[in-house]
């Protein structure tokens, strides 16, 4: 699906818009405006209702609407495949007379074929039977399955991936780590930042395994106006059929609107994602700080207005902020629309009109992600330089070492010599010479470094990125019946 917004004014336009997703940052979510805009609802809600109506075609029984020839069929579908911003604009222009946003899509379609003979003589067949939120569930359903299997998901594997390859990169380049911001036990590069691609990955798949689901069981769940018209005909069979035949699951129980619960599993599954990737942010934020890695600097650019040698964080800074902004928002919808005063309230529908929202700012945060880990570049002199001086780190194996051999007091012997003391590769090379261990094992202990003493962190890291490609390349969809 297809949407032109171009025009000579719309950089003009676009200073004037109360969002930065419409405006500053247009350019980098355009991609999710098909499906999460205004244009998008009303395109979704041509689609169901003429989908809908083909269905009532294939009922033998609904014998008021025969079967539409080849052409007929034809002829709708290409409402639906041509539809165009122009079509959206004419819908509107109906809506300022109806003052109702369904009603006015059922008057659109209308229009458009009462000039077809065969598709004029059942023209009170749109809409048939259907309370507006019939077509706005399903509607609502295709906008996000839609955006985010043809936007989202392909940039979060991206993420993902990027994350993978530089996990592997630097697996296994040394790092000391940082427990409560002090010196802990050497890391690898690799192994930290492959943790973050096993995370996002699991959220990922969480997110593929949500089932998008569809209701269409009239004003209050029950096929009440259906029954009414054609009491022999089994309504929750064919709603199940039609729900399915657009890619989604059906929810059978409902009262007028469908439930949201899904819609709370799925923003909920964003958000934990986007949590994880805030983490992430947050800590290359700080390696970049502890100068553990250099930017790639790009001509022209400039850091700060006052400070000409600062090259800033601001891709990570700008995907924190909006993942923030994007948490907010989803958090919002996962709480609230799953609560509906008895069987509707209109707030739901004002709310919906949000989506877009928070997947923008996400979408716009994964893109400011990637541009700052393209831009990475380690710094392996000051990771070096960091771990030479903190040899205080080898008191765990040494400690732990001496627990094996039955050294008596090994904590409070390395306590005594590493806490508040400045601790070197001499004195605790000393400090080794002196225990009373085999050989082998006072042997094995000198040859430690801090940046040797690394366990398993390499392999680790390297089978961290294989476990979450394996993720993200099992799953791609969102589920659904289809």
């Amino acid at each position: 699906m297809a949407m032109n917004l171009a025009g000579e004014n719309f950089e003009s336009w676009s200073l004037m818009a109360l969002s930065p997703l419409d405006g500053r940052y247009w350019g980098k979510v355009k991609d999710l405006a098909p499906y999460m805009s205004e244009y998008g609802l009303i395109y979704f809600r041509v689609l169901v209702e003429i989908k809908w109506l083909l269905k009532l075609s294939q009922i033998p029984e609904v014998t008021e609407v025969p079967s539409f020839s080849e052409e007929a069929e034809s002829y709708m579908q290409g409402l639906i495949t041509g539809f165009s911003i122009n079509d959206a604009l004419e819908v509107k222009r109906i809506e300022k007379v109806t003052n109702h946003d369904v009603k006015a899509v059922e008057y659109f379609l209308k229009q458009k074929c009462q000039s077809h003979p065969e598709i004029s003589k059942v023209l009170e067949f749109f809409h048939f039977a259907c309370t507006s939120e019939d077509i706005n569930n399903l509607a609502h359903a295709l906008m996000l399955k839609e955006a985010i299997n043809r936007v989202i998901f392909p940039v979060t594997d991206e993420l993902i991936k990027a994350l993978c390859n530089m996990a592997k990169d630097t697996a296994h380049i040394p790092m000391l780590s940082h427990t409560h911001g002090q010196p802990a036990s050497p890391t690898t590069l690799g192994k930290e930042i492959s943790i973050f691609a096993v995370r996002l990955s699991r959220e990922r798949q969480e997110l593929s395994q949500v089932e998008i689901m569809g209701k269409f069981a009239g004003a209050v769940g029950n096929y009440n106006a259906h029954l009414a018209a054609y009491p022999e005909i089994n309504w929750p069979q064919i709603a199940e059929e039609f729900v399915k035949s657009l890619g989604l699951c059906f929810n059978p129980y409902v009262t007028q609107i469908e439930t949201h619960d899904y819609m709370a599993k799925l923003f909920h599954a964003i958000v934990r994602f986007n949590t994880i990737l805030i983490d992430f942010d947050t800590d290359v934020w700080s390696y970049i700080s502890k100068r553990y890695f250099k930017q790639i600097t790009k001509a022209g650019e400039i850091g700060s207005s006052t400070m000409p040698h600062k090259v800033n964080p601001i891709d990570f800074e700008n995907s924190e902020g909006n993942l923030g902004k994007a948490i907010g928002s989803l958090r919002h919808l996962a709480e609230k629309l799953p609560i509906s005063r008895l069987q509707r309230d209109l707030t739901d529908s004002t709310a919906l009109r949000n989506m877009g929202e928070g997947l923008g700012h996400s979408l716009l945060a994964y893109k400011s992600a990637l541009v700052g880990i393209a831009k990475l570049k380690v710094n392996e002199a000051c990771l070096h330089e960091d771990l030479n001086q903190a040899w205080e780190v080898l008191a765990e194996p040494i400690q732990t070492v001496m627990r094996r051999y039955g050294v008596p007091e090994p904590y409070e012997k390395l306590k005594q010599l590493t806490r508040g003391q400045a601790v070197t590769e001499e004195s605790i090379r000393q400090f080794i010479e002196g225990l009373e261990l085999p050989r082998e094992a006072k042997t094995n202990l000198l040859k430690l470094t801090p940046h040797t003493y690394i366990g398993a962190a390499t392999e680790l890291a390297r089978t961290a990125a294989d476990t979450a490609l394996n993720l993200v390349n099992g799953v791609k969809v969102l589920e659904t019946d289809s």
